[in-house]
């Protein structure tokens, strides 16, 4: 048994492979994709079609996922990993500020999660395994903030009261207060000790980015920043021991408050859209049932072996890879690979980790290498979203070269001014004016504060935008890609048709009550069970289920069920039978030797799916991936809106599928799964349906709150709007350093009016953005 060429998953025996491409596939949905996207390479590999670019991938050794909290760079991320990689016994590591998550490979034997997570928790940053809460991170954001607007209000009450009238010469004579005299000294020791507060509590987190972009040696905005704030601070407080009236400590707060409320709303965006690669971990089971000589015993997941043989009963998920051994039941693979409908397995059949037996019993042999389908989703989860580069890496890059561009140029004009003549205090008030009026404040606001009213707009649209960079890329989106089930349909399964006469459908509800299958559930929705006892209830794995009705034997299954018995099954209930949809289950329905009717079954479409992607064809190609086979995928393919079908498609595929269809245009991919997680998150644009896994929702970039399609075409245009707003805040934030900075290096502003300039630019964003985007 080899590898598919594509996905990387075990291949059967013989492999599927065609003499017009290279390679061996597990699927026919493998050997499709390779076909239609792209010529596929004679040496590929999985590698190649996924983001294996982290230092971990190729590290062995045990492997956890910490949430961190206070990461909202580049710079950020460079400092954790190597912080973490400082601690004993952690052999690599990789940090996304995207996903605020860290990825640790370490060996168990020297040390462990909460150590590793103990050890990056410094300078701030707070780290810890994903079983534990992050609450106590806003809550001590906002007590920043508000403690922060308290006692930057009551300085600025101070400042507006007895400082600013002395400053512009307006008011009684020498002010309301002596200046000079131990009133002004109360006054500016009150005044010194609330921007001491602001400063050192409010502003810790901006001054802790600070210090580790100089130890990382890539400065960002932090730095420029605090450099303003605690240039104006220092002078300050100098000014003041010296008994000098003219201190700006106004200055030093309000640059503080107006950054540090900015972060606040972008990290309140961020972790939002903060992928908690959990779902399926938590969905699984933390234990196995192994088989032994002696009988059955209880093992914890990681105690799995290869070869063992692992009793799964009815309700249970499959811990790991393997095959059937011993047993046969109908096995619901949906959260893994998307199918539809649930499988029937038995002896030597292969299974997937992830897959829940709805019916029956199995006993499972793990693979030789014991894996699960559904951890490998996590793991190319995490490598897809973890190499995603947010906006934020475009704002550090200007950071790179404006923040030191700045830093010249305070000095510069501070020794240009001194050696025209001007004196030491001049000169280094109109340096630090230039730090003042060049800090980005209006920068830092233009894209949260636009995205404030992209996001306003399209909660009201029934949409949850999670990541800001969506309303930026959603703008350029050429191809939307569909899932199938549980998206273009709702995702449960129907009573499509009933042949036969009115007993048909209450004969098989009185024996299907007591059953736990889908098309189960489904029949007996559609049906009123008959009146009187049902009894000697039978389960047949994989064929059906049988039961005494009143005086009468019914059998409600498949063909076999039915055919072994002996029953006879007429001509038109077969013809029915046989012709159903390769979307639907059939069921004969038959009592006392007699099959009597036929029941149909399946996957509805949603009543709105047509308008929407007639809609969108308009202006987008329009393709569906599904894992349902090509069957029942044909009707998709017929209908003249749908540009392109990927069927039979496997969860890693459907990530390939994307990422090869991102290589030539901008895609856009609606899901609903936790097997669509990879591939939401390996498109440009990912979106959510509400009712999807939470894998699907944490790792899509919208999440549609309604159990509608409706409101996808939305999307696009409230994006739309919000990209405007964010260039025309953007255009504002570079006029305004390129207006300002000029004149502050002339000399021609204060700190003061430097202050104010830089708080009015900030305004003007705010304002622009509360209009409607649309």
């Amino acid at each position: 048994m080899g590898d598919c060429t594509l996905c990387g998953l075990p291949t059967p025996k013989p492999p599927h492979a065609s003499s017009d491409i290279d390679g061996e596939y597990c699927c026919r949905g493998c050997l499709t994709v390779a076909r239609t996207i792209d010529e596929q390479p004679k040496d590929a590999t999985v590698d190649e079609h996924f983001d294996t670019g982290p230092a971990t991938a190729d590290v062995e050794g045990a492997e956890a996922y910490l949430d961190v909290s206070g990461m909202h760079c580049a710079t950020c991320e460079q400092f954790l990993e190597t912080t973490a990689t400082d601690v004993a016994g952690v052999r690599a590591a990789e940090a996304s500020y995207t996903s605020g998550m860290m990825q640790v490979v370490y060996d168990p034997d020297q040390t462990e999660s909460a150590a590793v997570a103990e050890g990056v928790s410094t300078y701030g940053y707070d780290a810890r395994e994903r079983t534990d809460t992050s609450e106590d991170d806003d809550q001590q954001a906002v007590g920043r903030l508000l403690v922060g607007g308290f006692f930057g209000m009551m300085t600025m009450m101070w400042y507006i009261l007895f400082l600013y009238p002395v400053y512009l010469g307006v008011g009684p004579a020498g002010g309301l207060v002596n200046l000079s005299g131990p009133a002004g000294g109360y006054l500016f020791a009150n005044v010194w000790v609330m921007a001491t507060v602001v400063l050192g509590y409010t502003g810790y987190p901006l001054l802790r980015g600070a210090v580790v972009s100089l130890r990382v040696g890539h400065p960002n905005m932090d730095l420029l920043v605090a450099v303003a704030a605690t240039t104006a601070y220092v002078y300050s407080t100098i000014a003041m021991l010296l008994g000098q009236v003219d201190v700006y400590f106004d200055i030093a707060i309000v640059v503080v408050l107006a950054v540090t409320i900015g972060d606040y709303y972008q990290e309140r965006v961020r972790r939002r859209a903060t992928s908690r690669i959990s779902a399926i971990t938590d969905e699984r089971s933390e234990t196995a049932r192994r088989r032994t000589a002696a009988g059955t015993e209880t093992i914890d997941h990681s105690e799995i072996d290869g070869r063992d043989e692992l009793v799964v009963r009815e309700g249970e998920q499959v811990p790991v890879d393997g095959s059937v051994v011993d047993g046969t039941g109908a096995v619901d693979e949906a959260l893994v690979t998307g199918e539809s409908l649930p499988i029937t397995k038995g002896p030597g059949d292969e299974v997937i980790g992830g897959g829940t037996l709805v019916d029956g019993g199995l006993v499972v042999r793990a693979d030789e290498e014991p894996t699960s389908t559904a951890d490998r989703l996590v793991e190319t989860l995490w490598n897809v979203q973890s190499g995603v580069a947010g906006p934020q890496r475009l704002v550090d890059r200007i950071a790179a070269v404006f923040v030191p561009l700045v830093f010249v140029l305070a000095v510069l004009t501070t020794a240009g001014h001194l050696a025209v003549g001007s004196g030491t205090t001049p000169a280094l008030l109109t340096g630090l004016t230039v730090l003042v009026v060049s800090c980005p404040c209006a920068l830092g606001l233009a894209t949260p504060m636009a995205v404030a009213a992209g996001i306003r707009d399209a909660l009201a649209d029934g949409i949850v935008i999670t990541d800001k960079g969506v309303l930026e890329t959603a703008t350029e989106i050429e191809t939307v890609a569909f899932d199938k089930t549980g998206t273009l349909t709702t995702g449960e399964m129907t009573v499509r048709d009933v042949v036969g006469d009115e007993a048909t459908l209450a004969y098989a509800a009185a024996v299907e009550q007591f059953a736990t299958h889908p098309v189960a559930e489904a029949i007996v929705a559609a049906g009123d069970p008959l009146d009187g006892p049902v009894t000697d209830f039978e389960n047949y794995p994989g064929q059906g289920v049988g039961a005494t009705v009143g005086n009468r034997e019914v059998l409600v299954g498949g063909h076999d069920l039915l055919a072994d018995r002996g029953w006879t099954i007429p001509s038109a209930f077969e013809e029915r039978y046989r012709s159903a949809p390769d979307d639907t289950v059939p069921s004969y329905v038959g009592w006392n030797g007699r099959v009597q009717g036929v029941v149909v079954a399946g996957d509805e479409f949603r009543a709105e799916w047509k308008s929407v992607v007639d809609g969108l064809t308009e202006t987008y190609r329009v393709v569906v991936i599904t894992g349902d086979d090509p069957g029942a995928a044909r009707m998709l393919e017929e209908d003249p809106a749908v540009d392109e079908v990927f069927a039979g498609v496997p969860p890693e595929a459907k990530a390939a599928v994307v990422e090869r269809l991102t290589a030539t245009e901008t895609v856009a991919m609606v899901g609903d799964g936790s097997n669509d997680a990879p591939a939401l998150a390996a498109a440009d644009v990912g979106i959510a349906m509400e009712r999807g896994t939470r894998l699907a929702v944490d790792a899509a970039d919208v999440v549609v709150t309604t159990d509608s399609l409706m409101p996808v075409p939305s999307v696009f245009e409230t994006t739309r709007g919000t990209r405007r707003r964010v260039r025309e805040n953007l255009g504002w934030a570079f006029l305004y350093n390129g207006i300002a900075v000029p004149l502050a290096v002339a000399g021609l502003l204060n700190p003061l009016f430097a202050a104010i300039a830089m708080a009015t630019s900030s305004l003007l964003v705010v304002v622009n953005s509360t209009r409607s985007v649309n």
